[in-house]
């Protein structure tokens, strides 16, 4: 029933890390671990089971649970309500949350939770905020009973912090299985799973992988890509700054995690390009710092900042030329869909603003809603940008 390479819960170690493309068998896997984990009598487990972005347990993943249940024959163990599942022989419970809801990011909720003993993330490539991932492991402490923290995938880029951290730092070759350290690596293909497939899907994968390998090898065999599918811009190629006129600089701000930029910008409107050069992209300046090298890069020309740090511009605005940016609703799509209308010359030395370029895509591409994160320099040349070019909505020049 269950392949022997998902057997990975009896590995005593505190992570376990399952990678692989479509049809792998990874998800049946999962959910089938997570109920035998359940019936566990040495201990009431609490399994806090989530998925970054999660409107209804009951209509997305409860069904799999309960066809699960139906498939081993144990419909008398379990009691089953929207967004629990409750084993009625050990008392333990399979909880089902979203990281992220309609009510905003549920992560403080989450963290305080009492007693998990496992967490379960799915479709973990969609939570591209490292920290987020930090404070809910801390919470999974409970004395007295193993501790897992489970995390299901399909790869994305290799700029995403799980590569970075599971594989990159680690020392681990991607696709590998086995134990590192405290993690449990189980890397599948559909080729772990081929006998439950149907012959019509395994035409398609073979369709795919000779239209589409790059596509294949994501999607089918679960390669790390070096670009992220479905990138917002694609209008951009490396060359040379030209000053075409004006020069203006936007400028983002963060300090210990979020790094703090400077970009240089020049828009030959006639043409629909844009010239851009990426100034500084550094963690931990101080106000000072920044002001040294605000003047070392932009002297006197006009730099427009993040308006979400007032007192810092303040400070910035005595001795260098900056403005903030006005930040409205919808400020981030209008911003974008400048950039996209404009071709994009991005100077060699931009290494930090062409990673981002990479990976910037869709969070949820239905309501133009970008991913919070490789967005920082990105960030400072919308406000640039956003400022030079006048709103047709309003008839004005206006800062976003």
């Amino acid at each position: 029933m269950l392949n022997p390479k998902f057997n990975i819960f009896p590995n005593d170690t505190r992570y376990y890390l399952l990678t692989g493309g479509r049809g792998s068998g990874k998800s049946f896997a999962v959910a089938l671990n997570t109920l035998i984990l359940s019936l566990d009598n040495k201990c009431q487990h609490k399994i806090l089971f989530t998925r970054y972005t999660l409107k209804s347990a009951s209509i997305s993943i409860i069904p799999e649970f309960k066809e699960k249940i139906e498939l081993m024959g144990w419909e008398s163990f379990f009691h089953i309500t929207s967004n629990e599942i409750t084993n009625l022989l050990t008392g333990s419970k399979i909880l089902f949350r979203g990281i992220r809801t309609s009510s905003g990011d549920q992560t403080a909720n989450l963290k305080s939770l009492q007693g998990i003993t496992t967490w379960i993330i799915d479709e973990a490539e969609e939570m591209v905020d490292e920290d987020i991932f930090d404070k809910i492991d801390f919470s999974v402490r409970q004395k007295g009973a193993k501790n897992r923290v489970v995390i299901v995938m399909n790869p994305s880029t290799k700029e995403h912090w799980i590569y970075q951290r599971f594989y990159e730092n680690a020392g681990v070759q991607a696709g590998y299985s086995g134990i590192k350290g405290e993690t449990t690596y189980c890397h599948s293909t559909y080729l772990d799973n081929i006998e439950h497939l149907s012959e019509s899907y395994l035409n398609r994968i073979k369709e795919m992988k000779e239209r589409r390998p790059q596509r294949y090898k994501n999607t089918i065999e679960g390669a790390w890509l070096e670009k992220a599918e479905g990138v917002i811009f694609s209008n951009w190629s490396l060359g040379e700054f030209k000053e075409v006129g004006k020069v203006v600089f936007g400028q983002d701000y963060g300090f210990s995690n979020d790094p703090s930029t400077l970009v240089k910008t020049s828009i030959d409107k006639e043409n629909k390009v844009i010239y851009i050069q990426l100034c500084f992209y550094q963690t931990k300046l101080t106000t000072s710092e920044i002001l040294q090298l605000n003047k070392k890069f932009a002297a006197d020309n006009l730099i427009v900042g993040d308006s979400a740090e007032p007192r810092l511009i303040t400070e910035l605005s005595r001795d260098c030329n900056v403005a903030p940016a006005i930040k409205g609703q919808g400020s981030i799509t209008f911003g974008i869909s400048l950039l996209q209308d404009y071709d994009l010359v991005i100077t060699e030395d931009s290494t930090e603003l062409i990673k981002e370029l990479n990976n910037y895509c869709w969070l949820e591409k239905k309501s133009q809603t970008p991913v919070d994160n490789f967005n920082h320099a990105i960030d400072a040349l919308r406000y640039a940008v956003s400022y030079q070019l006048q709103n047709p909505n309003l008839g004005e020049y206006h800062i976003y």
